[in-house]
């Protein structure tokens, strides 16, 4: 319940903090802030991913205290890269302030940008090593911290100095001093070192999160393009509606998976450490069942409310362009949280990562097509279009190589069309109200939405959700052993 109570936590503060920023800054700085965000992430994924993607896979409470050697091999990587990260940032910031003395010259962004990423780098990672111990006080501390410091310093950075390089430092220090704060729980017993251990384990994480960080590289890479095409074509101003909207609508569908996926994959590994490969399979398939029936709704509520929410939490400045660009990217966000959260775990326990290369660059030239051919037909709004295509074409391919083959996964297909219909039928609850004033379409729809799918969930117990909420809320009268 941790877990899940620091995923409320995060994504609600997160969503308010991007509402505030982009007030603060302006359509035009927030655009320009958006793509050194973009560019911050793509530079933490190629730097870091694999290291926190390993460290998901292959650290536990278990591995903590009998293999020492892999904490230490993952420990040694990051102050590597972290070291590396921060003199590139002092380069840039001591290049820009002699050459280019001021705060929107390209090289203070991109020391902002490093400094941003760095921050992110090192705070995913500690939480990533929580969230596999399984220790769900220690990463909701992780996360409230953050997210006090975060909300604080960007905020007043974007208040007193509203240029995107002071709030993309304040991004990287707030996440930074969280990770020092909660140090001294963070740390594993002191244990030897192993040269030979600490070499295998390098290997091992390169081989199984290059590949890994590679997809998400190109991911990644798609946003930064898309933005970049439409500073290039419709100015900074557009680039900022646009960034506004991507980053709401993945947030609103997106954050829900990566708390499921918080709790899932490690469910699944511990699944792998006690009964072997075939019952983690096993257990994938159940969790993609799971992972369905409640993203599914979740993307089809958002469609729903989406012209009251812009109307009444979206800054007045924003408003038309954000439902545009929203409706469009919904179909291909809730592909790309398909691909991340239900799709990517079966390559990751059978440590076979190197397909979810190709459907990512299926992804990216799809898009790259798309740019090419749609914004001189449908303007700005048809980088969004290329978008959607491409991530869709990307979660189709690699959807095909899962489910295909002599090794293919077994899904709960039953799950997955209940769901379906189950949202559909949602979805012809709130459609009426999509046009009435904004105020009583968002006090009506979100219950609506949420009583009918969950009388459905509940009537066909879809993905075993009621058969979980049982257990959750059932309690054994006092005295009376659990059932085997």
């Amino acid at each position: 319940m941790a877990v899940i109570a620091a995923f409320v936590l995060n994504a609600g503060l997160n969503f308010v903090l991007g509402l505030l920023i982009a007030k603060l800054l302006g359509p035009a700085e927030f655009g320009l802030f958006a793509l050194a965000t973009a560019g911050a992430i793509v530079a933490n994924t190629v730097l870091f991913e694999w290291l926190r993607l390993s460290a998901t896979r292959f650290y536990s409470a278990r591995v903590r205290v009998d293999e020492p050697w892999i904490r230490q091999g993952l420990d040694r990587a990051y102050m590597a890269l972290t070291l590396s990260l921060f003199v590139a940032a002092l380069f840039c910031a001591g290049l820009g302030f002699t050459l280019e003395p001021s705060a929107e010259s390209r090289l203070a962004i991109t020391a902002g940008a490093a400094v941003a990423a760095l921050g992110i780098g090192v705070f995913d990672y500690h939480a990533a090593l929580a969230r596999a111990r399984f220790d769900g006080r220690l990463y909701f501390n992780l996360v409230a911290v953050k997210n006090g410091l975060a909300f604080v310093l960007m905020a007043g950075a974007a208040w007193f100095f509203p240029q995107p390089v002071w709030v993309l430092t304040a991004a990287g220090i707030s996440q930074g001093f969280a990770i020092l704060l909660l140090y001294r729980p963070l740390r594993d017993p002191v244990a030897p070192r192993v040269r030979l251990k600490l070499r295998e384990a390098w290997q091992l994480f390169v081989a199984y999160g290059l590949p890994l960080i590679a997809a998400n590289a190109i991911y990644q890479l798609l946003p930064f393009l898309n933005r970049g095409s439409i500073a290039s074509h419709a100015g900074l101003a557009e680039a900022g509606y646009f960034a506004l909207a991507a980053d709401v609508t993945t947030r609103s569908i997106g954050t829900l998976g990566t708390a499921l996926d918080l709790l899932l994959f490690q469910l699944a590994v511990r699944v792998e450490e006690e009964q072997g490969r075939a019952a983690a399979e096993r257990q994938v398939g159940l969790n993609i069942g799971v992972v369905v029936a409640l993203l599914l709704p979740c993307a089809v509520g958002f469609w729903a409310v989406l012209p009251a929410l812009e109307a009444l939490v979206v800054p007045e400045a924003y408003r038309g362009p954000f439902a545009a660009y929203a409706g469009l990217m919904v179909p291909g966000f809730f592909c790309l949280a398909m691909t991340n959260f239900a799709l990517n775990p079966i390559f990751q326990i059978r440590r076979r990562t190197r397909p979810v290369i190709a459907a990512a660059l299926v992804g990216l030239a799809l898009n790259g097509l798309g740019l090419w051919l749609l914004p001189s037909r449908y303007g700005p709004e048809g980088v969004a279009i290329a978008q959607t295509v491409g991530l869709g074409a990307a979660t189709l391919v690699l959807a095909w190589r899962a489910l295909t083959g002599p090794q293919r996964l077994h899904l709960p297909w039953w799950e997955i069309l209940a769901a379906s219909i189950a949202s559909l039928a949602m979805a012809l609850c709130l459609l009426p109200l999509r046009h009435i004033e904004p105020t009583r379409a968002l006090l009506l729809s979100v219950p609506l939405g949420m009583v009918v799918y969950g009388v459905l969930v509940w009537l066909f117990d879809i993905a075993g959700l009621r058969g979980h909420v049982a257990a959750r809320f059932t309690r054994s009268p006092p005295g009376t052993a659990p059932a085997e």
